[in-house]
């Protein structure tokens, strides 16, 4: 995981030394991780304990450290007019919802029940499938603004692609979930869901907005005062990332020790269907002729996951040590190392897409 390309080059993409090598940092975040969470299990787990409602507080801080910095840049007039540009919303909405759960779903029945099947057995598989498909029922609400903020994505755009798809996940994730799993009793943990909107996009934007009001009035309108500040206050956006990792993989760190070819096996599919989703979305998007700063967020969005709301309801359905809930683990740790390459793929790509 630690020896993933550069995130991008500086002249393609515009970023610092330290950006430039960010998946080297996140790999010694990985290691740093995995190191003390065997070293130090009890200080590990009395952060874990620091929840409500499945999310947690020490986690939930620091993505919003992430974030921030892009909702100050978040130009609320762009907002408005987003509708003006509608396909990069529709690719988003096409992709996470009518096809990312169900080929989630197909992809952990290949390879649990056909080409794993003589390494797992059955009862185990399906609950691994289980995981799979709450993983893939669950599109990516606070981590994308952090991906879309080094593809050099649209702010405001992002946040609409964010907001319509916490909009429609209220309505439509307990139905498909249902749906895949064959079962009618899901209990969707309302409180996680609504909690994690709230905290993850309702808080820091309305933050992002008054900051970004102070400074325009300070500074006659000047756009220049706000991209000053967002400059100055980006590597929070970094150190935010760097802690999350570290304390995602400490959390999970003798799982990764002791069950290393079982964590390998669930993230094989988990792999595959990330990097398939990027490119349906992006080559989608390109064939359309979308803009890169939205292309790439409207790909990477369906890519990563909503992981509080899909590993909440493993638990809630499958208990805490189950298949599912690990399934959904599986992927939080899979997803930065992933995600870091999308990125760099993304920003390698940028002159093929009109600048728009």
């Amino acid at each position: 995981m630690s020896t993933l390309a550069p995130v991008a080059e500086p002249e393609a993409a515009g970023l610092g030394v330290f950006e430039k090598w960010l998946s080297v940092w996140v790999g010694l975040a990985i290691l740093a991780g995995v190191a003390l969470g065997n070293a130090a299990p009890h200080a590990f787990g009395a952060l874990a304990s620091l929840e409500y409602a499945s999310v947690n507080i020490v986690v939930a801080v620091l993505i919003w450290a992430m974030i921030f910095p892009m909702m100050v840049a978040v130009d609320f007039g762009a907002v408005r007019r987003a509708g003006e540009r509608p396909r990069g919303l529709i690719i988003t909405l096409v992709v996470n919802w009518l096809i990312k759960p169900f080929t989630m779903a197909l992809l952990g029945v290949l390879f649990f029940e056909i080409i794993f099947a003589g390494l797992i057995a059955p009862a185990d598989a399906q609950q691994y499938i289980a995981g799979l498909i709450l993983l893939g029922a669950a599109p990516c609400t606070a981590m994308v603004f952090v991906w879309s903020q080094l593809t050099k994505g649209d702010p405001a755009y992002t946040l609409v692609q964010v907001a319509a798809n916490d909009l429609i996940m209220i309505i439509a994730f307990a139905p498909i979930v249902a749906l895949l799993l064959g079962v009618t009793d899901i209990t969707v943990p309302w409180e996680t869901l609504l909690l994690s909107v709230a905290l993850y996009v309702v808080v820091p934007l309305g933050a992002g907005a008054w900051v970004r009001h102070r400074l325009l009035a300070a500074h006659g309108g000047d756009e220049r005062a706000v991209s000053d500040f967002t400059a100055g206050i980006k590597p929070l956006s970094i150190i935010g990332l760097l802690a999350t990792v570290l304390l995602l993989f400490g959390f999970q760190a003798e799982t990764i020790v002791t069950r290393p070819l079982l964590v390998a096996l669930i993230a094989v599919p988990i792999i595959i269907q990330s990097y398939g989703i990027f490119f349906i979305a992006y080559g989608w998007a390109k064939a359309w002729g979308v803009p890169h700063a939205i292309a790439a967020p409207c790909a990477l969005i369906g890519t990563s996951n909503f992981f509080e709301l899909a590993v909440a309801v493993a638990i809630g359905l499958f208990g805490l040590g189950s298949g599912a809930a690990l399934a959904t683990v599986v992927g939080v740790l899979v997803e930065v190392p992933v995600m870091l390459s999308l990125v760099a793929i993304a920003n390698r790509t940028r002159p093929h897409f009109p600048n728009g």
